[in-house]
């Protein structure tokens, strides 16, 4: 049984706060009912979600009782249902629970199971609910690339079955199947008859996934493929820098296509390395809820802001090359800390985006255990939910954010399906474009007719970590004290 106690949280601030705790349970680790999980739920969501004031049943006065409380937990069938249908705010399309905090944890590091093809989804047309794969890339030392899977290949079936829009997500949930790929030809996916067999299995992504330079008639310049804000890579990150800076490159060209976010401090990280001349000045500002909100701006304003640095998490210095403009090529799937680097350094230096509109991220969340303090230590032993709730909006040094439509580029040109062309090589349509931005060539020549296919998924859109951008811990000075 579980009593009810009340903690202090944000003493100064909020007053008591009603919780439970366990009784003693003789050393003897007993799996949690589904009202324990559900509690931890709701206590994390009261205690710090962004959007706390946009859910009455999150209100700190909402229940006057712990069997109040209880009542209400009641209502929901699983910690799933309360979670995404009785405390997230509409608004909310990013904050998630998950059932399994070690995937999640792994996650963090770059660790997931794959196949190495990333691939987009598109509709044939709109009159069709016929569904082509198209590979994006292929990342290296994996099932995709030993079986020669190469970037602009299409494929129509798993398994032998055509996909729909009704079951391609279906499709592609084993970790073993086999692509059919197919050509499309007068507006009809065409079969080729080759059959490829991948295999997913735990892997680790380095998100650096192309670093090269190109001599142009203005100079070096270098180009960067990024692909997530993974930080336990920030080394390699930096380490790409250094050679950029060695070889004397004047102008950068940053891709991040398909870099849907990740760690808010490599975010600040990346836009010092293109940088480094605005050390200590605020890169990037933090918006809480209006209980936190008012104790930082009281009590700790410095809490508030992210400064453009000079180290990484390492504690090894940033290799940052100055520049006063950089180039960054974006498409619908660029999202949260990626947008974060793009809003962040516009009011700094000029940033040419080339590509399409981005997703439209602008908050970050947190990972909360089921602890007294929300923390990974001391986790209730009995299961292993946490949640991820967005807990911070960011808004640059001038105060951009609220950027629900994605960020707008300079250049506008969308990928081709149909001629993607090879990543890194300088004739590759958005790289094209942007080399040709830096030798002033005007945008109007880079422009092509292309065929439009509606997207309608993705590889990775499944993963926990999907266009999330988050924070590596709850500081200690948010943690609700007894």
């Amino acid at each position: 049984m579980f009593k009810f106690v009340k903690i202090l949280f944000l003493t100064a601030l909020l007053g008591n706060l009603l919780v439970s705790c366990s009784d003693d349970m003789d050393d003897v680790i007993k799996p949690a009912s589904g009202n324990d999980i559900k509690e931890f739920i709701w206590r994390g969501m009261n205690n710090i979600y962004l959007y706390k004031a946009d859910v009455p049943d999150l209100a700190d006065d909402r229940f006057a009782s712990q069997e109040e409380l209880n009542e209400f937990l009641d209502n929901f069938s699983s910690p799933e249902s309360l979670f995404y249908d009785g405390l997230v705010a509409p608004q909310d399309r990013f904050s998630f629970l998950v059932d399994n905090y070690i995937e999640l944890e792994q996650a963090f590091e770059g660790i997931s199971v794959a196949n190495g093809m990333q691939f987009g989804l598109v509709r044939l047309s709109s009159t069709s609910d016929l569904v082509i794969g198209y590979v994006r890339y292929v990342l290296p030392n994996t099932s995709a690339a030993v079986q020669g899977v190469e970037r602009g290949d299409l494929f129509n079936t798993i398994d032998g079955e055509q996909m729909t829009l009704e079951n391609y997500s279906r499709l592609l949930e084993p970790d073993s199947y086999t692509i059919g790929l197919a050509e499309i030809s007068n507006s009809e996916i065409v079969p080729t008859g080759e059959q490829v067999l991948l295999e997913k299995v735990q892997y680790t992504e380095d998100p650096v996934y192309i670093a090269k330079i190109f001599e142009t008639s203005q100079g070096k310049v270098g180009y960067l493929m990024y692909n997530s804000f993974t930080r336990p890579f920030d080394p390699q990150l930096n380490a790409a820098f250094a050679d950029f800076k060695s070889q004397g490159v004047t102008n950068l060209i940053v891709d991040l296509r398909y870099n849907g976010g990740g760690s808010v401090e490599t975010a600040v990280d990346l836009a010092s390395m293109i940088t480094g001349q605005f050390e200590g000045e605020v890169f990037a500002r933090e918006q809480w809820n209006t209980d936190y909100q008012a104790y930082f701006e009281e009590n700790e304003p410095e809490r508030l802001v992210n400064l453009f640095n000079s180290t990484i998490s390492t504690g090894e210095k940033i290799n940052s090359l100055g520049l006063t403009k950089v180039y960054i090529i974006t498409t619908l799937r660029t999202a949260s800390a990626s947008e974060l680097v793009i809003n962040g350094l516009a009011p700094y230096i000029d940033v040419v985006q080339i590509g399409e509109n981005t997703t439209g991220k602008f908050q970050a969340s947190v990972t909360l255990y089921d602890s007294e303090d929300f923390g990974r230590e001391g986790a209730n032993p009995g299961h292993t939910y946490a949640i991820q709730p967005l807990i911070f909006k960011t808004l640059n040094s001038v105060g951009n954010t609220d950027y629900v439509n994605g960020l707008v580029p300079d250049i506008e040109l969308r990928e081709d399906v149909l001629n993607l062309g090879i990543l890194g090589d300088p004739s590759e349509p958005l790289l094209q474009a942007a080399l040709n931005a830096i030798e002033g060539i005007s945008p109007a020549a880079t422009k092509r007719a292309l065929r439009t296919f509606k997207p309608v998924g993705e590889s990775g859109m499944k993963e926990l970590l999907y266009q999330k951008m988050y924070i590596d811990e709850l500081p200690a000075s948010l943690r609700p004290q007894n």
